[in-house]
């Protein structure tokens, strides 16, 4: 009888729930929205009650709990999105299906899945980094995922404001991280209103975006000296920011460092939307 693994990618917006074979064939998929707890487990649990797996990997939207010895292992923790916070997510999976789980954050599946299958194939380290409405990344060291006390914040670093930059940031907690600065939300206020796919491409606004991404891309390499940095999100999707990181990554960086030709070490995500669920499928079959 064949094996069945389960995939849950669980986002801020929608849950993604997926059953693949052994040979990673996704046989089914469905996207669930992301209302109350109640509302959304109560379809995830249909599903997988339809669709028994054997083992199951989890992505989460965050912060949560990596923490084996915390009480709150397996939780999600400090959301604002209604009812989900301090929500024992891994706990009620774990009441209705006794089975094996991994447990990590929704950007570290995906950067694992463009690590085994996607634009990071034959490296044993990679950061994946979302940029989207908000930022997100999680990354990969010697072919295991990241994490220590916690998981990382990647999108909460703190950065060098650009010289011609006025805006003030919009994160809650921080005002101009990465996040409060090259977020959607960031890249539409800072123009005014403007929606990012209306800002004219030769806008002084991407010049601005590019020039945080790379920093925060130098920042990544001399920290962890990824093989890849991989873009995701809905901001990446932007192909006239590719040249403007890489040249100011260079800028940046000046030649301090050394990496791989920049043009092949700075990408666009290959999987696109598949790369958190083919991460999730990969960890649930490690862990059967």
């Amino acid at each position: 009888m064949t094996k069945l693994y389960g995939a849950i990618e669980a986002g801020g917006t929608k849950f993604v729930c997926a059953v693949s074979d052994e040979n990673m064939n996704i046989l089914k998929r469905i996207k669930i929205p992301t209302t109350i707890p109640e509302e959304t487990m109560a379809e995830v649990f249909n599903f997988f009650d339809k669709n028994p797996v054997v083992a199951m990997g989890i992505g989460s939207f965050g912060p949560i709990d990596v923490n084996r010895s915390s009480e709150t292992y397996g939780y999600i923790t400090t959301t604002p999105k209604k009812g989900w916070a301090n929500y024992d997510f891994l706990g009620n999976m774990k009441a209705h299906y006794d089975i094996p789980y991994a447990w990590t954050t929704d950007v570290n599946v995906a950067a694992y899945g463009e690590l085994k299958k996607g634009s990071a194939r034959g490296k044993s380290s990679c950061i994946y980094l979302t940029v989207g409405t908000g930022v997100g990344g999680g990354g990969v060291v010697n072919g295991k995922i990241l994490e220590g006390f916690g998981h990382p914040e990647m999108g909460h670093i703190i950065l060098r404001r650009h010289p011609e930059d006025t805006y003030e940031g919009n994160c809650p907690y921080h005002h101009d991280c990465l996040e409060g600065l090259c977020a959607g939300p960031a890249v539409e206020k800072r123009a005014g209103g403007v929606k990012a796919f209306d800002i004219p491409k030769d806008a002084k606004d991407w010049e601005i975006e590019a020039y945080y991404l790379a920093q925060a891309c130098v920042d990544y390499t001399v920290i962890l000296s990824p093989e890849k940095i991989i873009f995701g999100g809905g901001v990446s999707k932007q192909e006239q920011l590719f040249p403007l990181i890489r040249k100011s990554f260079k800028e940046q960086m000046n030649g301090y460092v050394k990496t791989p030709d920049l043009d092949d070490y700075i990408v666009h995500v290959e999987l696109g939307d598949d790369a958190g669920i083919t991460g999730c499928l990969l960890l649930a079959q490690e862990k059967a």
